[in-house]
């Protein structure tokens, strides 16, 4: 964030933990670190709370100056379900509950919504989940559709993300990789990924760039900004790319 102008997309998990943050120089988004607790915990029993986690983006509203941030959701991968014990159903309410309770804590934070589900029919319910409680997602700037990153490349997820941005969602997509962007970029105004992050852990060594205050060579390229900057004209090569692809018929997927 003191570093480029780029727009970021950043993890709750360390942000919250710094003392000191900088006014940022360009945009800024915030992940709540869901898959982190899931994946590790099987729930947000380790993670804050709604009250605490919406105190930290509320700091982040105002020292950080953040576009918006994501719930506290609930992923629903088969192995993420395995972990928690819980069904999709269940996960849904709770993402959408949560993002109920963020905006009933303090309605001025930029909260998004998240859609969760796993197949087609999963993510309309949750649509439906969110009309019972009032919200229009159709009337909103930016929904987060979540559960889609491990397959992002594949005909099922394109077919996904086609069909609940036909239902006119803005969305932003969560984990999405350069092979998934070429499929789906038209119907993604944003996207993130921390694929260049694990790329760059597999380096053999890092390159020579420094950030003023850098003690010394770093190992790996996992959180260089000039590697990250590298990766970012890659994924913006295939944003065009599949830009300027003819847009292709979508058929619902079989039963």
């Amino acid at each position: 964030m003191k570093y480029t102008d780029v727009p970021l997309f950043v993890s709750n998990r360390p942000l919250s933990k710094l003392k000191e943050l900088y006014r940022a120089r360009g945009r800024v988004s915030v992940d709540s670190g869901g898959f982190s607790e899931l994946d590790g915990h099987g729930s947000w029993d380790y993670g804050p709370t709604p009250r605490q986690y919406a105190g930290q983006v509320g700091r982040y509203v105002d020292e950080v100056g953040i576009d918006w941030a994501a719930p506290q959701d609930w992923m629903c991968e088969p192995w993420i379900t395995a972990k928690t014990g819980l069904t999709v159903e269940e996960h849904q309410a709770r993402t959408v509950g949560n993002y109920l309770d963020l905006k009933a804590i303090d309605d001025r934070l930029p909260i998004i919504p998240v859609l969760q589900g796993w197949t087609i029919p999963d993510y309309e319910r949750c649509i439906d989940l969110y009309d019972r409680a009032g919200i229009d997602l159709r009337a909103l700037p930016l929904v987060g559709i979540g559960s889609v990153c491990r397959r992002q490349g594949t005909e099922e997820a394109a077919r996904l993300v086609t069909e609940i941005a036909g239902h006119g969602i803005r969305l932003h997509g969560f984990g999405f990789k350069i092979d998934g962007l070429r499929r789906v970029a038209r119907y993604l105004p944003s996207s993130d990924s921390m694929a260049w992050s694990a790329a760059g852990r597999r380096e053999g060594q890092g390159c020579d760039f420094r950030f003023p205050a850098s003690r010394g060579p770093h190992k790996n390229e996992a959180n260089c900004l000039r590697y990250a900057l590298g990766w970012r004209a890659e994924v913006l090569a295939a944003v065009r790319e599949g830009l300027s692809q003819p847009e292709q018929l979508v058929f619902p997927l079989a039963a």
